[in-house]
């Protein structure tokens, strides 16, 4: 049981960690991110981006701490079809490909908690 449920704890954060770093570099690299989703010809960039950065940190932080995390992984699971979709074309070969298949794999680690539940050392609610 403390094997099984250190390695539930060690996976919400592996997993939390790339939505924590991506929401945060939003944040920092404001102008960037906002000319890159311009670039995208996405519709209200600015909405989008305040909605990005705050839909990734917050759910990858209740990943970490346990908490709501089937919700925040059935988010992020949706999260991620619209950003494959949107800024990941397989088409485009190689290097959009290893993105496609990065956020798949990420894609099957979220069905895994909303299946499976965040484990013991978590604060679950």
């Amino acid at each position: 049981m403390f094997t099984q449920s250190l390695a539930a704890l060690a996976g919400r954060i592996l997993l939390a960690a790339l939505f924590l770093w991506s929401g945060a570099e939003k944040v920092m690299d404001y102008a960037g991110t906002l000319a890159y989703m311009k670039h995208a010809a996405l519709p209200y960039p600015e909405v989008l981006l305040f909605a990005s950065a705050i839909v990734e940190m917050g759910c990858g932080l209740a990943l970490v701490i346990g908490w709501k995390a089937r919700g925040a992984a059935a988010i992020l699971f949706l999260w991620l079809i619209a950003a494959t979709a949107l800024f990941h074309n397989p088409a485009s070969g190689g290097y959009w490909m290893v993105h496609v298949m990065k956020n798949l794999a990420i894609m099957g680690g979220m069905l895994m908690l909303f299946a499976f539940g965040p484990g013991a050392w978590s604060a679950k609610r």
